[in-house]
């Protein structure tokens, strides 16, 4: 269980972390659920950490946007919210795997952390038990968020990487 493995409990009394949420429009009332979810959580765990929503059409602009702050903002993690329901097409499997691709991508090359929460579910009543209901993926998304901005503080802190907040250099 999640609930388990997070802990709740601040961590980092002394910085101040900066979390930046980047959510979908598309299925707007879903989607304010989890933002509201998140940032409820964030904020209950570390009182002082800040934190920037941008908006962007559909999930399928999330991955640009993330890609736009990492390289002008530097947030200590981003997380990607969004609701892809799945329909008749195979549109909302492409989507939700060039997202998933695309944010793996962004984390690896930036390495910051980038929690995916862009959800695709079956159906409306599976996407509402999770933006809503009792397994709500905006909790997870805060915490490992958390949790994953004080893994990278305290590697950078002890001076155990190489870890650096900027893409590699390409060859050529």
């Amino acid at each position: 269980m999640a609930e388990n493995f997070l802990s709740p409990i601040p961590r980092s009394i002394k910085s101040r972390r900066s979390i930046t949420i980047i959510a979908s429009l598309y299925n707007e009332e879903l989607v304010n659920a989890l933002i509201d979810s998140t940032s409820n959580e964030l904020k209950r765990i570390m009182p002082n950490i800040a934190v920037s929503i941008y908006r962007v059409p559909g999930a399928f602009e999330i991955p640009v946007c993330a890609k736009f702050l990492l390289e002008r903002s530097k947030p200590d993690a981003i997380i990607a919210l969004g609701v892809i329901i799945k329909g008749a097409t195979a549109h909302a499997d492409l989507i939700a795997s060039s997202i998933t691709s695309s944010l793996q991508n962004l984390a690896l090359d930036y390495q910051t952390p980038l929690i995916h929460e862009v959800l695709m579910t079956e159906n409306s009543e599976q996407a509402k038990q999770r933006c809503i209901g009792d397994k709500n993926r905006g909790v997870e998304a805060a915490r490992a968020a958390i949790t994953m901005a004080e893994l990278f503080a305290q590697m950078l802190d002890s001076g155990s990487t190489g870890i650096t907040k900027s893409p590699p250099k390409a060859n050529g």
